[in-house]
C-alpha cells in the first residue's frame, strides 16, 4: 500500500484546541484519518518559577478506520525554543478506530532557559500514523501559554482599627526572572483589591489598583466591618494569575 502524508496548518483552530475542545467535526481530516483534538496540560497554562521544572502531558486524539499506530508531538515556543517528549509518545486505543496518544514533556527554567523570552504563546505540531500507514501532520494543532510564575502580597493596617477610620492596604507584585533565577518586581500592572466579610465564603471586588514601577500596590478604604482584604492579579500572556493571601482586619466600635 502506498504511504501518503497530508500536511495541514490550523492557525484558525488554535483558540479552540488550546482550551482542549474539538472543532465542530475534527481539527484535521485526510480521508478516514483525522485528528479530533489536542489537549495540553489539561487546558491549563504552564507556570514556571525560578528553578523547579514542570512535567506535563500533551494528548492527541485521532481516528482512522484501520486504527491508530503511532504519533509524534513537538512543541514550539518564542525565540525558536523547541521541546521534545521524554521517550516515545504512547497511544492507547479507546475503540478499534480511535486512540489517545500522549507525550510527556518537561520544561525547566534552570536548565532549558537562558532568559525570559520563552514566556508567551507556544504551539503544538502533531503527526499521527494509522495502521494502514497513512500519516497526517498538523502544524499548529493547538496553542498554549508558558508563563512566568507570579507572587502577590497584601497587608492591611492599622490593625485593629476603629469603624469609619481609614485603612491602608499595601502589597507587592513580583514574577519569576529566568535570567537571575529570582523573583523581581513586576511594575505598572493593575491588580484588584477584594474584600471578604467575616463569615462570608467569597471575596468581592472593591477597586482596581495600579502598581508603581517597582510593583508596589497601595490604596485606602474606610473600615466598616470585620473581614479580610487581598489583592488579585489576572495574569497575561507571559505571567501567571495570582491571588494574595487574605489579611484579616478587626474593626472596633468607634466608642
Amino acid at each position: 500500500m502506498q504511504h501518503r502524508t497530508r500536511i495541514a496548518v490550523l492557525g484558525s483552530a488554535l483558540a479552540v484546541a488550546a482550551a482542549g475542545f474539538a472543532a465542530p467535526s475534527a481539527l484535521a481530516v485526510d480521508g478516514d484519518l483525522k485528528i479530533d483534538k489536542v489537549t495540553v496540560n489539561g487546558g491549563k497554562p504552564i507556570e514556571l518559577g525560578t528553578t523547579a521544572g514542570k512535567t506535563f502531558k500533551v494528548t492527541v486524539t485521532a481516528t482512522d478506520d484501520s486504527g491508530i499506530d503511532t504519533a509524534d508531538i513537538t512543541l514550539y515556543g518564542p525565540n525558536s525554543h523547541v521541546a521534545l517528549p521524554q521517550g516515545a509518545v504512547k497511544c492507547e486505543a479507546s475503540s478499534a478506530t480511535t486512540s489517545a496518544c500522549t507525550g510527556t514533556f518537561t520544561l525547566d527554567p534552570d536548565t532549558d532557559f537562558y532568559d525570559n523570552t520563552p514566556a508567551g504563546g507556544w504551539y503544538v505540531d502533531a503527526m499521527v500514523t494509522a495502521k494502514d500507514i497513512d500519516s497526517l501532520l498538523v502544524e499548529k494543532a493547538a496553542s498554549f501559554k508558558v508563563q512566568r510564575a507570579a507572587k502577590l502580597t497584601a497587608n492591611a493596617a492599622p490593625e485593629p482599627i476603629k469603624k469609619g477610620k481609614t485603612l491602608t492596604i499595601t502589597g507587592a507584585l513580583t514574577r519569576a526572572n529566568w535570567e537571575t533565577h529570582k523573583y523581581a518586581a513586576y511594575g505598572n500592572q493593575s491588580a484588584t483589591l477584594e474584600f471578604k466579610k467575616k463569615g462570608a465564603t467569597a471575596y468581592t471586588a472593591v477597586k482596581t489598583v495600579k502598581a508603581d514601577s517597582r510593583g508596589n500596590l497601595k490604596t485606602t478604604v474606610k473600615a466598616t466591618v470585620d473581614g479580610s482584604f487581598r489583592y488579585t492579579f489576572a495574569g497575561n500572556s507571559t505571567t501567571s494569575a495570582v491571588k494574595a493571601a487574605g489579611d484579616a482586619v478587626d474593626v472596633c466600635s468607634p466608642t
